[in-house]
């Protein structure tokens, strides 16, 4: 089950452009791992960094686990120099209780595990929320489809977020009470506490959207904010061009938008809360129909409120086309994403004031097919994934250097005075100092990838940043200080 399904096809002319096509030399890829099937194979979703440095992450296919035509997914860690670990095979267990065909990443919970969604398997057959602890030891915390008809969800694409109150929060593609999406449901929106015990929050009906695969993101007001694949009030797009919303924690939802294909169509990613509050997101097709009949994707910029601007609409393939994954604010302000196609798919850069650069071509480095959004590790390097390709066309994950510097993050991104803060870095061994907006706070190093520390008093919202013997180091994005 692909949930990308385009049926455009790329003239001659378009591809020979981009064939040609190379990497500024300022840019260096390395190749940290090719998979090889049986340690994984297809991996759609984003990497995530660990508290202990490493990278986690998933593959839709691969392993060893089940009868699955293709290998049925797993959980894996790797080190910053590209050493695999193979933390879980899907349908290990009896039944495929463990799920099947995991398209989404991981998030680490405060309680130092990962937990993560597969979209198939369980105890229904309908997709799991799983816990996986950092040296592999998995738990279901929940099967979906154990409500008649699906009524709890089904088929569950997108990862979860931890939320300030400490619980996960997600979406199910499918499933839910409304079935007018072209004879199925529309999927839902749901809460899902660290012990497994799940809320359906919302219920899909087309109008409001349909087909959630992106991941929700909480803004700085509470509320969580997504986007649908498919469905809203435009008649576009055969089934609606998708949608952005915001939904209360107590399940108020919003329809934000409604994309009407000029401004986008196809909405597979989810959203990232910018520095200045708004937010920036992808569409997988629609804008400039110069691109194909369908468009090539777009990059846009939306407010709390629902105000959508466009920053830019892929043009000729030259540029790339089919930006699936999303984005990152990285260190510098600016926004990283790729494109699945184009060649071989693209690395972008584009400042919030929309001045768009195409930074790196996958063409010719064995790469192939960036879904995924990138991360930026605290050592500056952008980290990704392509679905295919590598030495056994089974997909890599890569690093990509850009010239940017190391930073240190933190987990959550927001506090009351009091609370207990992890700060994620690079080489924190020897830190003498760790301040909130300039507020010193009492730390340990713990490691050097981590600090742990709470928020002083006196704090307020702005930068944290840490002296370690290299130099000091500022958080990627403000931290906010709940009052």
């Amino acid at each position: 089950m692909h949930k990308i399904n385009r049926t455009f096809v790329v003239s001659l002319s378009f591809l020979f452009v981009l064939l040609t096509a190379i990497a500024a030399p300022a840019q260096t890829l390395t190749t940290l791992l090719s998979f090889d099937g049986t340690d994984g194979s297809a991996p759609w979703a984003p990497v995530v960094q660990g508290t202990d440095g490493n990278l986690y992450g998933t593959t839709e296919e691969g392993g060893s686990g089940g009868n699955c035509a293709y290998g049925c997914g797993t959980v894996f860690k790797i080190t910053p120099t590209g050493t695999l670990t193979t933390l879980h095979d899907f349908c290990s267990q009896a039944g495929c209780v463990d799920g099947v065909g995991p398209y989404a990443g991981l998030v680490q919970g405060r309680d130092g595990n990962f937990y993560g969604t597969a979209s198939g398997g369980g105890a229904h057959g309908a997709g799991v929320v799983f816990r996986i602890t950092p040296s592999g030891t998995l738990t279901v915390l929940y099967s979906f489809c154990a409500r008649t008809n699906c009524v709890d969800g089904e088929s569950p694409m997108a990862g979860l977020v931890q939320a300030l109150d400490g619980n996960f929060y997600g979406t199910t593609a499918y499933g839910g009470e409304s079935n007018i999406c072209n004879g199925y449901s529309c999927g839902t929106v749901f809460k899902i506490t660290p012990h497994g015990v799940l809320t359906t929050l919302h219920h899909f009906d087309y109008n409001d959207g349909a087909n959630p695969y992106g991941t929700l993101t909480q803004g700085a007001d509470g509320s969580f904010y997504g986007t649908t694949s498919v469905g809203g009030t435009s008649y576009n797009c055969l089934g609606g061009c998708g949608t952005v919303f915001r939904i209360t924690l107590t399940g108020e939802l919003k329809t934000l938008h409604s994309f009407d294909f000029t401004d986008g169509y196809n909405v597979t990613a989810g959203l990232v809360e910018g520095a200045d509050l708004n937010f920036y997101g992808t569409t997988a097709e629609g804008g400039d129909t110069n691109c194909s009949q369908y468009g090539c994707g777009t990059v846009f910029k939306i407010t709390p409120s629902g105000t959508l601007t466009s920053l830019y609409s892929f043009e000729d393939h030259a540029d790339g086309a089919n930006p699936d994954g999303g984005l990152v604010q990285a260190a510098d302000g600016n926004f990283y994403g790729t494109t699945s196609a184009g060649g071989s798919g693209t690395v972008f850069e584009i400042t919030p004031g929309a001045v768009f650069t195409t930074i790196f071509n996958f063409y010719g480095t064995g790469a192939d097919s960036p879904q995924a959004a990138l991360i930026q590790g605290t050592n500056g390097t952008l980290y990704g994934t392509t679905l295919n390709g590598g030495a056994n066309f089974d997909g890599t994950v890569f690093g990509l250097s850009v010239g940017l510097g190391p930073f240190v993050e933190t987990e959550p991104s927001a506090g009351e005075i009091g609370e207990g803060v992890q700060v994620l870095g690079t080489d924190l061994t020897g830190a003498t100092s760790v301040t909130f907006n300039g507020t010193a706070a009492t730390f340990t190093v713990q490691s050097p990838s981590l600090i742990t520390t709470t928020v002083p008093t006196g704090a307020t919202t702005g930068t944290v940043q840490v002296i370690t013997p290299s130099g000091t180091l500022s958080s990627n994005m403000p931290f906010r200080v709940i009052q």
